[in-house]
């Protein structure tokens, strides 16, 4: 049973801009942090951003800070990464991740719900 369906990944040349959506089918969906983390070939899985329930609380790691945006719409619970200025280095398969414990647990893996994964391809 799938509980959260990524989509949005791409293939998009160094500069540009990619949209990542995370459908939640969780039952009180609303009530989870919700993040995404991404693994590149060859590497470990990695936090790369995360909200609380309400989407005001927001998160990120330094390696996105300013270029990334999370933000979520509980009305249809569904998480977005909005991802501008793409570099080479962006290039991985993003994973959507929910907790109910909160975003500090979130972003230590520490995750109730994964996703499958979207991949995103940025070309130098």
């Amino acid at each position: 049973q799938v509980q959260l369906v990524e989509s949005g990944g791409d293939t998009v040349q160094t500069g540009g801009s990619l949209r990542l959506s995370c459908a939640a089918y969780i039952y009180a969906a609303s009530t989870y942090a919700m993040g995404w983390f991404r693994q590149a070939p060859g590497k470990e899985r990695e936090f790369v951003a995360a909200c609380d329930w309400s989407g005001r609380n927001l998160y990120y790691a330094d390696s996105v800070e300013g270029r990334f945006t999370i933000s979520r719409d509980n009305a249809k619970n569904t998480v977005f990464l909005q991802m501008n200025s793409l570099k080479p280095e962006d290039t991985a398969t993003y994973y959507c991740a929910a907790d109910l414990s909160g975003p500090p647990a979130l972003m230590k893996g520490e995750v109730d719900y994964w996703g499958q994964g979207t991949h995103v391809t940025v070309s130098s």
